[in-house]
């Protein structure tokens, strides 16, 4: 059990003494979470410019209690007490020792190289801390502590040794280090590489961030979206997880402090004003803006090269999906295809193509389903799709499908759930990606299928760069989906200039009926915001208001398409004050009928 405590002070002039009296006191607050050593580590340097003194970082651990940290501070002839900081972030480590004896070397904050590039404080205990010093040591890096901390301070560092390009953020960097990591932490972080930043993590170590702030914040709600478990990730690039809209800040730009500690005691003489991270959070302070992670929106990209990673082959356009390879000739020979699903999982089931399985395709809702008793075959295939893989609705129907001795293939999000445990086979994946990706599979031995199999296949390629190019529940506004075709048939005597219309318009088989649909819209005084192709002029000319994306195969246009209505949906929350990941009266796996 440690004591974590930091503060970052943005437009707040502070001296390093200042600084060091705070960090100090944080500690003092914490202290009966360990006592055995103490250390800081905050910017070196002497110069008026606080940037140029942010390009090192000095540390100063000491052994024994708080008192004695504070001694050695005093002791310190090379650092200019008197120096002031517009925007500076010091971090401070109280320890009760777990792997190895109380010394200064062995004492937080941890760094990753003798130059701090990267400096750490943690609570906690890394219990697969052994594999991954031994894998850092086999890449070079040298170790000069007995902690299982250090191995984050290095792994930190390889991971900023090897990344993709220069513009990867501190955030993305810290992502990839937790994905890694096994046990419980409280992480902050601190790097010349990113001066004025901290980032800050949790898993099963309590850690909160107080706000100060004399001036207006952007939001009095803070949009924390919880991250999803992420086991099976690679390192693959992901986009910045950042929105100034929908950060935390002071507006104006104007003055603000955080403060990051592992016990509430820390932070009530400065602000009433708390953030409680929950577990597989990542927060993140970059130019004064506290920002948390846009999981669900901004993890498409990964999600989808990690669903494609091993399974699709673009040299050669082949598919293999191991879950199924030992029932796909079942597969081929069925009567029908039934996928069922609940929430937004039915909607994914729509993505499977009648036009490559050339088999009938019926897509049902879990609860509708077992309501009718809808008759089930031995020579039919049912897909369940769920995103928990413990929905009640999904699991209820699938043990019925079983009942009538029908093949049963899950798509879930989640390994070892109920779902991908009772059902014959299944995939693991981002489930609008794995069923057009089992479409494939079905038609790999039709020749006369072969020219759009390689179109789909050479899309799938490009989508997630893309997807880096750029509503309802979360929003409380009822909103609905009309197909453009039966606008005319009712829906179209709402249209008014006041009422809201968002139309998708790209250049597929339907094209022109949306057209004549935007027509009508027009000519009845609505004013709609079109999500159309970057390319489509008559469209864009056509519009007052237009969303451009990228354009792609028209059966993976939908991915893109949904992008900017998931994003609106997003702002639309937050500016409306609501919790966009815990929307009232639902629950991320409904377990109940």
């Amino acid at each position: 059990m440690c004591g974590i405590f930091a503060y970052l002070n943005y437009h707040v002039p502070r001296t390093r003494r200042e600084i060091l009296e705070i960090l100090l006191k944080g500690l003092r607050r914490l202290e009966y979470r360990g006592y055995d050593s103490a250390g800081v580590g905050i910017d070196g340097g002497n110069e008026k410019q606080w940037e140029s003194n942010a390009r090192s970082i000095q540390l100063i651990k000491q052994q024994g209690k708080v008192q004695a940290l504070d001694d050695e501070i005093n002791k310190q002839q090379d650092i200019n007490m008197d120096v002031e900081f517009d925007v500076h972030l010091g971090i401070a480590h109280t320890r009760w020792a777990t792997h190895g004896a109380p010394s200064p070397l062995n004492s937080h904050p941890h760094r990753s190289d003798r130059n701090n590039e990267f400096i750490v404080i943690h609570n906690g205990i890394i219990t697969n801390y052994k594999d991954l010093r031994k894998f850092l040591e086999s890449k070079g890096y040298e170790f000069e502590s007995e902690t299982d901390t250090e191995t984050i301070a290095k792994l930190v560092k390889y991971m900023y040794d090897n990344r993709e390009n220069n513009d990867i953020s501190f955030t993305t960097l810290v992502e990839r280090v937790t994905q890694q990591l096994e046990g419980a932490f409280a992480l902050v972080f601190k790097s010349v590489h990113y001066p004025g930043e901290a980032v800050a993590t949790r898993r099963g170590g309590p850690l909160l961030i107080g706000v100060k702030s004399d001036h207006k914040l952007s939001t009095d709600h803070i949009p924390i979206l919880y991250r999803s478990s992420g086991k099976d990730k690679q390192g693959c690039a992901t986009l910045p997880r950042m929105d100034q809209d929908t950060c935390l800040f002071p507006v104006d730009d104007k003055a603000v402090e955080y403060y990051f500690a592992s016990d509430a005691s820390a932070l009530i003489e400065h602000t009433n004003r708390v953030i409680f991270l929950e577990d597989d959070d990542v927060a993140a302070v970059s130019e004064g803006r506290l920002a948390f992670m846009q999981k669900e929106i901004f993890e498409q990209p990964e999600s989808v090269v990690n669903t494609m990673r091993g399974r699709v082959n673009f040299d050669d356009n082949t598919v293999t999906l191991g879950g199924l390879k030992d029932h796909i000739k079942e597969i081929q020979r069925c009567r029908r295809l039934i996928l069922i699903a609940c929430g937004t999982s039915y909607h994914a089931g729509v993505a499977v193509l009648e036009e490559l399985t050339e088999l009938p395709v019926m897509v049902e809702l879990a609860s509708d389903f077992l309501d009718r008793n809808t008759p089930v075959f031995r020579d039919d295939v049912c897909f369940f799709i769920s995103q928990s893989g413990e929905t009640a609705d999904s699991l209820m129907a699938l043990r019925y499908c079983k009942e009538q001795g029908a093949l049963t293939v899950g798509v879930t999000n989640t390994v070892g759930s109920s779902i991908s445990r009772e059902t014959d086979c299944g995939a693991y994946t981002s489930q609008f990606v794995a069923l057009i990706m089992f479409a494939l599979l079905m038609c790999d031995d039709r020749i006369s299928m072969q020219p759009r199999r390689c179109e789909i296949i050479q899309g799938l390629r490009i989508l997630p760069d893309l997807i880096k190019e750029k509503i309802k529940e979360i929003t409380y506004m009822h909103s609905e989906g009309i197909l453009a075709g039966e606008l005319k048939h009712g829906p179209l005597a709402l249209v008014d200039k006041l009422m809201p219309v968002i139309m998708i318009i790209m250049r597929d088989h339907t094209y022109v009926k949306c057209q004549n649909a935007l027509q009508q819209v027009v000519a009845r005084q609505g004013r709609p915001i079109v999500i159309c192709d970057r390319d489509d002029q008559e469209t864009i000319n056509n519009s007052s208001r237009t969303i451009k994306v990228p354009h792609c195969v028209d059966c993976l246009q939908g991915v893109l398409s949904v992008i900017p209505l998931q994003l609106l949906s997003f702002h639309l929350a937050v500016l409306r004050g609501y919790d966009v990941d815990c929307p009232r009266n639902l629950a991320k796996s409904v377990t109940v009928d």
